[in-house]
């Protein structure tokens, strides 16, 4: 069957696009496009072409599929040129998403109608590209440099109404698309649109450039692409349209042969793949129509903040009145912050909170599909939850705890029907961390497992299986991170350099800059508790500087002196004091030997991780590193970057 087909209504020909799941532009695809092209153009009762594509979308972008293999012809640069000079005029009638290449095809003919939940853009630089067939060429045509300029390298799509706005599309289709867009190709203007290749490219003065390259440096860091696809933006001013074009394929083709794409690929796919798990395939999850939370601390209000997002009906449980309404201000709060930075309007933020009901009694979750516990990370505490919710829940009911380090084995002993408990670790601040590891204990059913990553999707999540052992996979990790970074320390390296090696190495703070941020105190305890129960925990050097009063910025010092008001940190006479007996003097090393020292120290206990089947895939817990620690996306995760040596 072919992906691409030619249907005629009256002089208007439809060519629609049917390659599932995401219409991406694989061989096929683009010699159906040429041919289609070919065969319309000699055809003496076809008056125009309308392009749309069958299933949930539009063309969603290349086959990512074909970047590790020889490119096979027809190349989509050529695919879209045709298009964009054929005698008969071309009309895209977008759905769903146009993206990337898909984008390219579009900007390709002369009108470009889409639905209001339509979204269009060219996100090639979150792959490590450039757009490969015209996007940085044609778009600056189309729409001025500032907004090509924030298109292309930021990777960002945008919405019908917003597109339309910038000029991206011509017109938002409020009614049946194919009917709408026919009608639009019957009635066309007697003077066309001239084709982007032939418009004049616009100026900006000199100093945009430099000004644009600061901006851009500061906020990718160490990322190649988006500056790259600047350059091609840049180059579109400055030569004529084939120079260009020529320019931008050969940054295509540089970047998609480079570590930084190729560790990016990995991500993609790794993302792809994870929130629908193979073994997880037909098996029937539980419902998800309204869910609950019990705590309004700082992690219960981000949990319950998520679940609104998600459009979820949300109680909110706590010990006492008085607590219910400290939960209750903290949604608000987090609401509010939303409005403030202009994620949602003021009357989302009071639709979002009216949505969340605040009581003590546990009797009101009789009818609750999922209730997530989020209290003080001590078992008996937790315990006493499950206790109750055993009590008053459902038999069906999902039942999940958000502990981070506690075996949830021990934390659902004794509840009935222990098949529905389930451990969903969510990452402050919950609402807006994209990690969650999902814990099964031994005896949670198929049912529950998939409901944990149904969620996941609802929420927008990256949902990753974890095994139960001491912080699974995220925080197991970045315990020897930390103690890897504590013993560069002891060997004399100095703490900054330490910090700053790792946000060389590209994340947004070291690991001394991180814990005090987080508080040292957190870690302290979990240690303290450990002795307590009677295990043998070695002291570290951050317990040497809780005990001196010093738990991070909170406290004015940590690892660091803070003065007040001001996060940045400052080199502590008092730390060099308290650490002088436990650090040898005079050894250094350079940036490169630090970062490879803690990344390997992260992937060894990765391969041990693996080794126990705590995680099932080195992606998985590379993803867990990206989505919950910082690690730099664009070197991959600590798995695929130590295997690639990127």
């Amino acid at each position: 069957m072919s992906v691409v087909t030619i249907a005629r209504e009256g002089k208007i020909a439809v060519v629609t696009i049917d390659n599932p799941p995401v219409n991406a532009l694989g061989q096929a695809v683009r010699q159906g496009l040429s041919e289609a092209v070919s065969t319309l153009d000699s055809d003496p009762e076809v008056t125009a072409v309308v392009l749309i594509c069958a299933g949930r979308t539009f063309i969603a972008g290349a086959d990512v599929s074909e970047f590790d293999k020889p490119p096979q012809p027809p190349h989509l640069p050529d695919v879209v040129s045709a298009i964009e000079l054929a005698a008969k005029p071309w009309i895209a009638a977008i759905h769903g998403s146009a993206l990337g290449g898909g984008f390219e095809v579009a900007l390709g003919c002369r009108f470009r109608l889409a639905t209001a939940d339509a979204s269009v853009g060219l996100p090639e630089v979150t792959l490590g590209l450039v757009p490969g067939a015209g996007g940085t060429v044609r778009t600056p045509r189309l729409v001025g440099i500032e907004a090509a300029v924030d298109l292309v390298t930021t990777g960002k799509p945008v919405r019908g109404p917003r597109a339309l706005e910038l000029g991206l599309i011509d017109r938002i289709v409020e009614g049946d698309l194919r009917a709408d867009a026919v009608a639009f190709a019957q009635d066309l203007p007697d003077e066309l649109p001239v084709p982007l290749s032939l418009r004049p490219a616009p100026t900006v003065p000199e100093t945009f450039w430099g000004n644009a390259e600061t901006i851009i440096a500061k906020r990718v860091k160490r990322e190649t692409a988006p500056l790259r696809a600047l350059a091609c933006l840049r180059r579109a001013t400055e030569v004529d349209f084939a120079s260009a074009m020529a320019f931008e394929r050969t940054t295509f083709l540089d970047l998609r042969a480079s570590k930084q794409a190729a560790a990016l690929r990995h991500v993609f796919f790794a993302e792809r793949a994870a929130p629908r798990p193979a073994a997880l395939a037909g098996i029937e999850t539980r419902p998800l129509r309204n869910a609950a939370v019990i705590g309004g601390g700082t992690m219960g209000a981000g949990i319950a903040a998520a679940l609104r997002d998600a459009g979820l009906p949300v109680i909110l449980i706590e010990r006492d009145d008085a607590a219910v309404e400290r939960g209750l201000a903290n949604l608000k709060a987090i609401f509010d912050g939303a409005v403030k930075r202009g994620r949602l309007t003021e009357a989302a933020a009071e639709a979002r909170l009216a949505g969340v009901t605040g009581s003590t009694d546990y009797g009101a979750l009789a009818d609750t599909d999922l209730v997530i516990e989020a209290v003080f990370e001590e078992l008996s505490v937790k315990r006493q939850v499950f206790d109750e919710l055993g009590r008053v829940c459902r038999a069906d009911a999902v039942l999940a705890t958000n502990t981070s380090y506690l075996d949830p084995r021990s934390i659902a002993e004794g509840l009935p029907r222990p098949g529905r408990f389930i451990g969903l670790h969510f990452f402050s601040p919950a609402n807006i961390m994209k990690l969650l590891e999902i814990v099964p204990t031994p005896e949670t059913d198929a049912a529950t497992l998939a409901t944990g990553f149904a969620l996941a999707r609802l929420l927008g999540k990256v949902p990753v299986r974890a095994g139960i052992c001491e912080g699974f996979i995220g925080n197991r990790i970045l315990k020897h991170y930390r103690a890897e970074a504590e013993a560069l320390v002891r060997q004399g390296v100095a703490i900054r350099d330490v910090d700053a090696a790792m946000r060389a190495f590209g994340f947004a703070m070291g690991p001394f800059e991180a814990q005090d941020l987080g508080g040292l105190d957190i870690a302290f305890l979990q240690r303290e508790g450990a002795r307590a129960a009677g295990l043998d925990v070695s002291e570290t050097l951050g317990d040497i500087l809780v005990r001196a009063g010093r738990k991070g910025q909170k406290t004015g010092g940590g690892w660091y002196d803070y003065e007040a008001g001001d996060r940045r940190p400052l080199p502590s006479q008092d730390v060099d004091q308290l650490l002088r007996d436990h650090i040898k003097p005079g050894s250094a090393l350079d940036a490169a030997a630090i970062a490879d020292r803690l990344v390997g120290a992260m992937a060894r206990e990765g391969e041990a991780i693996l080794a126990e089947g705590t995680a099932e895939r080195p992606s998985d817990i590379d993803l867990v590193e990206i989505h919950g620690y910082g690690f730099p996306r664009w070197r991959g995760g600590p798995m695929f970057c130590t295997s690639a040596g990127t």
